[in-house]
């Protein structure tokens, strides 16, 4: 394991147009990765659009990598059915918060970068990144993949160790 740059918190806010994978609905759950470290919200039942506002921590450390997710309907008597997948690449984020050390901004807000949509992201819509009262903040919508419909909304920060990201 690499340099520690801090904690990572990811905030499962909600899902959109989720598929249906039971008879007329679905009971759906995410869980996401970073490197070996694995994290699992609650099962909402019976929902297509689901509100979890759940609280994941990571420890985020050097290589940064990306934050996997994936979503599944829980079933009782056979195993989960996937509901779809998506990724957030984490270097924008450490980029902006080494950004933020350079800027030796520690108060206010201040958008840092934008993030636009491509093949190489999930993202729904444009993201920012901003620096809100000494904290990096992102807030996004990740269009899930291998699935006809679903959208997740994620608000991730990161909590920097006492030095913050360096180079």
């Amino acid at each position: 394991m690499g340099e520690l740059l801090g904690l990572l918190k990811v905030v499962v806010v909600q899902g959109k147009r989720l598929v249906i994978r039971d008879f007329k609905s679905s009971d759906p759950y995410v869980i996401a990765k970073l490197g070996d470290q694995v994290a699992k919200t609650k099962v909402i039942n019976s929902c297509l659009n689901p509100v979890w506002n759940e609280e994941l921590t990571f420890s985020l450390t050097e290589p940064v990598g990306v934050l996997n997710l994936e979503v599944f309907d829980k079933d009782r008597f056979k195993a989960d059915d996937k509901m779809g997948h998506a990724y957030l690449n984490l270097q924008p984020l450490v980029s902006a918060a080494r950004l933020s050390h350079a800027l030796r901004v520690s108060s206010g807000e201040m958008t840092l970068r934008k993030v636009v949509p491509d093949t190489d992201n999930c993202l729904v819509r444009e993201s920012s990144i901003s620096l809100i009262n000494g904290e990096v903040v992102q807030s996004v919508w990740l269009r899930l993949c291998t699935v006809e419909s679903g959208e997740i909304e994620l608000k991730v920060r990161l909590i920097e160790t006492r030095d913050g990201p360096s180079r």
